[in-house]
């Protein structure tokens, strides 16, 4: 059943995209940067609704005020990251203008990728990371001047559940240079939608959004430890039994 049912998610998105990136790509140009992101929220509105009603992956949130409190403020939010979900269902849950850092491969994509391609995001070359880095400050700064909230996943790549992996410190850097503040989330998604993985489970996954992180005074450093310090003790509250010992 889990294979027909991730098959038939698989296929709707394979329909839906498509014919969705075209219909963005058409009207993209003649609407505004805000009112793009709009209608590319749709789709990730659209998935998050099939992702739960196909594969029966449902969802709550905690802390959803620490987000609403912060609403008028810079902010970058730096999330835990096991999967593709959080990657969709973010934009579709999160109330305000996300940009997002990404590889640029993703905009090779046919379709999703061209789409991408017209929205303010930051993408990056992996490969050259003094580059790398310049890019993630110089537009960082850019759209955060501009009333966007900047989404980084510290751990660069997704990663297995219940593992513990290296926290990279851009997000703390840009977050420490602008003055921006910072919010940590936890998620337990890579249950659901496993990385690398065709198949999709039934389950809950658990978002918890840690109060906002003032990088007033703080050093990269300093944020860095803080942040991934909340993020780490609270994925063990929320899936404690992927950090049991063994």
């Amino acid at each position: 059943m889990i294979v027909i049912k991730s098959s038939l998610f698989f296929l709707s998105m394979l329909v839906f995209t498509p014919a969705y990136a075209v219909m963005c790509i058409v009207i993209f140009p003649l609407i505004s940067a805000e009112k793009r992101y709009e209608l590319t929220k749709g789709w990730n509105i659209t998935m998050t609704y099939l992702a739960k009603k196909i594969c029966g992956i449902e969802y709550e949130i905690l802390g959803m005020d620490n987000l609403k409190a912060m609403l008028d403020k810079p902010v970058i939010l730096l999330s835990k990251h096991q999967s593709a979900w959080e990657t969709i269902a973010f934009i579709a849950l999160i109330p305000k203008q996300l940009c997002f850092v990404f590889k640029r491969e993703l905009l090779w994509i046919p379709f999703f990728g061209w789409a991408l391609a017209l929205l303010r995001m930051i993408h990056i070359n992996r490969s050259n990371k003094a580059a790398a880095s310049q890019s993630i400050a110089g537009q960082g700064k850019k759209y955060l001047g501009q009333g966007l909230w900047i989404i980084i996943f510290p751990e660069g790549t997704r990663t297995k559940v219940g593992a513990h992996t290296l926290y990279r410190k851009g997000g703390a850097r840009l977050a420490s240079a602008t003055k921006a503040w910072v919010i940590p989330i936890a998620h337990n998604a890579g249950h659901v939608w496993p990385r690398n993985s065709f198949l999709k489970y039934p389950g809950k996954v658990t978002i918890s959004i840690g109060p906002a992180i003032s990088s007033e005074n703080k050093s990269a450093e300093q944020l860095h430890q803080e942040t991934e310090k909340w993020i780490e003790a609270e994925m063990r509250v929320i899936d404690a039994p992927a950090y049991a010992p063994k």
